[in-house]
């Protein structure tokens, strides 16, 4: 027999005689082991492109959110201060955010791109309204724009969000 043992077992009657094979254990066979690399394989260059959709669609999300989060909390500062913010940090020092938002596409928080007010009739530039003291000619952020270079799923770059 190829591969294994005869035993001779005795039970409790001596007339009867069982006969056991025992195999032995030598693992899987290389083509055993190609075939399974192939299936996997298969299964990874099927699944991998759609992974990498999800992550690229994730990416953008955040970023449109952290736009509209900052652009909210500068809108917020223009109300309460009746200026805008000279820079991201001093919106995390009056507390309108709690940190500056990471740039998920560039994965760094001092890309993003500040767009500064000066208006020059004296109108605030994201609403038109009349500048009010403290506004008219002074500089800050009115507006923020990722400074990740490239084009998003939709085809519109990153720079014009």
């Amino acid at each position: 027999m190829r591969g294994g043992k005869w035993i001779v077992g005795v039970g409790a009657n001596a007339e009867r005689l069982q006969w056991a094979r025992v195999s032995i254990s030598r693992g899987f066979t290389l083509i055993e082991l190609l075939v399974v690399m192939a299936v996997l394989a298969i299964l990874a260059s099927l699944v991998a492109p759609r992974f990498m959709d999800r992550v690229d669609t994730a990416r953008e999300v955040v970023l449109r959110q952290n736009l509209v989060g900052l652009r909210t909390a500068i809108d917020q500062f223009y109300r309460d201060q009746s200026r805008y913010p000279e820079s991201l940090s001093e919106l995390v020092d009056k507390r309108y955010i709690r940190a500056i938002p990471e740039d998920p596409v560039t994965q760094r928080t001092d890309t993003w791109v500040l767009v500064q007010s000066r208006d020059a009739q004296g109108s605030s530039p994201s609403t038109g309204a009349p500048a009010t003291n403290g506004s008219n000619g002074s500089s800050g952020i009115y507006d923020v724009h990722s400074g990740a270079s490239g084009h998003a799923r939709d085809g519109s770059d990153y720079a014009q969000w």
